[in-house]
């Protein structure tokens, strides 16, 4: 893992970022890479929010990988903190050599170090492989998701 880096997107990033979300077979039917101007206008939302973070994982001069940290303020669980995970994506090149797991963790202690009580996540229920990736870093399938496309 040696020359990784993981910081704070920018602008020149987000070509990057949406190739890697663009990657996929659920991506590719809802990225548009021919057209940046919604996601530097998303960028610029996301980095005016204290409570949003997207990195990118950067080796080499190069974005290979991605992944969007938001923390939560709530009522519930005794006024809990929680952290969401979104938008984890890894370079095909670097898939299976412990990037995503070094990304998972770095989230884990960025939540702790926000106070927060619970760290969440969803993944497709198409997406098996991730499903055992993120259970084997202890994350539970406790709930099921809902989404209403607006």
């Amino acid at each position: 893992m040696g020359d990784l880096e993981i910081r704070s997107a920018v602008a020149e990033d987000v070509p990057a970022i949406v190739a890697l979300l663009a990657d996929d077979p659920l991506g590719a039917r809802r990225e548009s890479p021919d057209d940046l101007t919604p996601y530097l206008t998303a960028l610029e939302r996301i980095s005016a929010d204290p409570n949003q973070r997207l990195v990118v994982a950067v080796r080499e001069g190069r974005v290979v990988g991605t992944l969007q940290l938001t923390i939560v303020p709530g009522l519930s669980r005794r006024g809990a903190t929680r952290s969401v995970i979104e938008g984890v994506r890894v370079h095909a090149d670097e898939r299976g050599g412990g990037l995503g797991t070094r990304f998972i963790e770095w989230a884990i202690e960025e939540s702790r170090r926000e106070n927060c009580q619970l760290v969440q996540l969803t993944s497709d229920s198409t997406r098996t492989d991730a499903h055992r990736f993120y259970e084997r870093l202890g994350f539970e399938a406790t709930h099921v998701g809902f989404k209403l496309s607006l």
